[in-house]
């Protein structure tokens, strides 16, 4: 997992895996699995670390034209929140958090569920062609 074209990506992806290390429990196992998902659905996905502040220790995001998704740890979940996940298309019904707002979409992993990782994968695609989408639109009306 390396980062592409992102000059802060090998820092961030330090900054992960030394996130997952810390865990040392489920969470780290179930943050290292989602996190590979991730980059087995689009391995052209950027790493980012964002909102670090002294009472926060800052929070995992993978963008690819715009945030995809961010993965944060909890005492009894890993919450996967989806930038855009209110307008992608989830058959699977894999969100199961954040459904009342207008925009984002969560999915909670507790320890021992497992994911269906072709479904979570799909979320992972279309929510990047969501983003470029909009990236191109965002274009077309500078030019």
């Amino acid at each position: 997992m390396t980062p592409k074209d992102h000059p802060n990506g090998e820092a961030a992806s330090a900054k992960i895996t030394k996130r997952i290390e810390e865990l040392g429990d489920w969470r780290g196992e179930t943050l290292a699995h989602v996190r590979q998902l991730i980059h087995d659905a689009d391995p052209d996905i950027e790493e980012e670390w964002k909102w670090e502040k002294p009472k926060s220790s800052g929070t995992p995001v993978w963008s690819h034209d715009g945030g995809v998704c961010t993965g944060e740890s909890y005492k009894q979940v890993v919450k996967l929140t989806f930038f855009r996940g209110a307008s992608i298309k989830d058959p699977k019904k894999l969100f199961n958090s954040s459904l009342e707002g207008n925009v984002r979409r969560a999915i909670d992993l507790r320890e021992g569920e497992k994911i269906d990782e072709a479904a979570f994968k799909q979320l992972i695609r279309a929510a990047v062609a969501a983003n470029s989408e909009a990236h191109a639109q965002r274009a077309a009306k500078k030019k």
